[in-house]
C-alpha cells in the first residue's frame, strides 16, 4: 500500500497535480456549512497587522477567503490564575481600523465598541457565510500555565469557563457585556506540549497527559451549554514520544471536531545538517537516528485510535534554512555553520520571500520535498507542487483536510492556498 501511494503520488506530480482533483461541482462549495468535504484551515496571526503590515483584510484582497473553511486567530494565552486572557487587547478589538485596512472598507467609527483584528473577522464573515474563525489557545509562548489551570477538576472547569466568557459569549474586558460574541464559532487548543519540554519555563507533569483528555472533556461540555455548534480542536505534535507523553489519542479525538496536526519544523536550523522542513515522505538518505515525515506522524495518528476524517495535516507557508552549507552538491544533509539570515527571524523565512531568493530548486519527487541551495544557503520549503502532492495524500487517505501556518506567508495571490483548494473540496 505504501509503495502505491508513492507511485500514485509521484506520476500524478508528474502529468501536473493540479488535475488531479475530482471535478468540482458546477458552483464550488466554498465552506463547510455549504457542503465540504475537506477542512481547509489557515491560521491568522495576532501581531501580524504591525511589523509585517498583514491584516484580515488582506486574506480577501488574495482571494483566500472564498478558499477557506476556518481561520484560527492566534493567540489566547492562559495566566497565572488559571484563566483565558488577550495577550494583545489593542490588537483584538480595541485599534481602530482605517477604511484601507478594512475588509468592507469602512473605517471603525470613533467610540465602535468592537474594533482590530476581531471586528474585520466578524466583518470578512459577514461576506463569506459559513466561514468559521476559532481562538486559538497557547502557542509556544502561550502555553507557560496549561500545566497548573488544568491540574485539578476545579482549574478545569474554570479554565473552561473564562475561555467561553471571554471568546465565545464575547465578554471583553473595557467593553460592554457582549461585545465580541458572534465573532468566534469555537475553541483550539495549542498547548506545546503537555508532558514535555517546549518553550523554557513552561510548566511540565506527567499528569499533563490525563489532565489534557480530562480538559478537552470539561471544555467540550461546557462549549455544549453555551452552543452545541461551537467547534472544540486542537493542534498535535509530530513525534512519537511526544504523541505518547501527552496525549490519550483515541479518548481526545472523541471530544474534538478535528485536529490539526503537526507537519513541519521535522528539521530545522537547530539540526547540525540540513534537512526537510515538512517532507511528504520519509527520505530513505536521512542520515538522522530518528526520521520524520508527515506521513509517519499520520500513521502515528491513526495507529494510536485517531479516526483518520477528524486528522487535518499541517502546512507550512514558510521554509526552514540553514547557511554555512558548502559542501557543495545538492546541499541536501549536509553540515551547516548555523541558521540562515530570514526577514523575521534567523533560520526561517516565508514563502513568498523564498519563491523570489535566488538559488538553484531541488525536487524529491518520492520524499514530496522542494528546497533551495545557492551553494552557502540552504532553504526547506513548500511551493504549490508540494502543496498539492500533499493535498493528493490527503485525499487518497481519506483524511480531514489540511492546515496552513500561517496565511500572512502565503504570497499576495494566495498561491499555496489556491493548490491547496484545487484538491481539497
Amino acid at each position: 500500500m505504501q509503495r502505491l501511494l508513492r507511485n500514485t503520488l509521484a506520476a500524478a506530480l508528474a502529468v501536473g497535480l493540479t488535475t488531479l482533483a475530482v471535478p468540482a461541482p458546477a458552483q464550488a462549495q466554498t465552506h463547510p456549512d455549504h457542503g465540504d468535504r475537506f477542512k481547509r484551515v489557515a491560521y491568522f496571526v495576532q501581531w501580524g497587522v504591525y511589523g509585517r503590515n498583514y491584516h484580515v483584510k488582506d486574506v480577501e484582497t488574495s482571494g483566500a477567503a472564498a478558499k477557506l473553511t476556518h481561520i484560527n486567530y492566534a493567540f489566547g494565552f492562559v495566566n497565572a490564575q488559571g484563566e483565558c486572557y488577550s495577550s494583545d487587547a489593542w490588537a483584538d478589538w480595541q485599534r481602530p481600523v482605517p477604511a484601507e485596512q478594512s475588509v468592507d472598507g469602512v473605517a471603525d467609527a470613533e467610540g465602535q465598541a468592537l474594533n482590530g483584528n476581531l471586528n474585520q473577522l466578524k466583518k470578512l464573515k459577514a461576506k463569506h457565510p459559513g466561514l468559521k474563525a476559532l481562538i486559538s489557545l497557547g502557542g509556544w509562548s502561550g502555553s507557560k500555565y496549561f500545566s497548573d489551570a488544568v491540574f485539578t477538576p476545579e482549574g478545569r472547569a474554570k479554565l473552561a469557563a473564562s475561555c467561553v466568557d471571554l471568546w465565545l459569549k464575547g465578554n471583553l474586558p473595557g467593553t460592554a457585556p457582549g461585545t465580541g460574541a458572534g465573532v468566534f464559532d469555537g475553541i483550539d487548543l495549542d498547548w506545546e506540549w503537555p508532558g514535555t519540554e517546549a518553550n523554557e519555563g513552561n510548566v511540565v507533569r506527567p499528569e499533563d497527559k490525563r489532565n489534557f483528555t480530562l480538559f478537552t472533556t470539561e471544555l467540550r461540555r461546557q462549549l455544549n451549554q453555551f452552543d452545541r455548534r461551537s467547534e472544540l480542536t486542537a493542534f498535535l505534535p509530530a513525534g512519537a514520544p511526544k504523541v505518547d507523553a501527552g496525549f490519550e489519542v483515541r479518548d481526545v479525538f472523541k471530544n474534538l471536531t478535528f485536529a490539526t496536526v503537526q507537519g513541519y519544523d521535522l528539521r530545522g536550523s537547530w539540526d547540525p545538517i540540513t534537512g526537510h522542513n515538512g517532507n511528504l515522505f520519509t527520505d530513505r538518505h536521512d542520515p538522522n537516528t530518528v526520521k520524520y515525515s508527515v506521513d509517519q506522524t499520520v500513521r502515528d495518528y491513526l495507529t494510536r485510535g485517531a479516526p483518520a476524517k477528524k486528522i487535518v495535516v499541517g502546512i507550512p507557508a514558510y521554509g526552514q534554512g540553514w547557511t554555512g552549507v558548502t559542501a557543495g552538491g545538492d546541499g541536501l544533509f549536509k553540515a551547516a555553520s548555523g541558521p540562515a539570515p530570514g526577514t523575521w527571524a534567523a533560520g526561517s523565512d516565508d514563502y513568498k520571500n523564498l519563491a523570489k531568493k535566488p538559488g538553484k530548486r531541488y525536487r524529491d519527487v518520492r520524499t514530496g520535498a522542494n528546497w533551495l541551495y545557492d551553494g552557502n544557503e540552504f532553504w526547506s520549503y513548500d511551493d504549490p507542487a508540494t502543496v498539492v502532492q500533499k493535498a493528493a495524500y490527503i485525499r487518497l487517505k481519506g483524511l480531514g483536510g489540511s492546515m496552513m501556518w500561517s496565511i500572512d506567508q502565503d504570497d499576495s495571490k494566495g498561491s499555496l492556498t489556491s493548490a491547496l483548494y484545487s484538491v481539497l473540496r
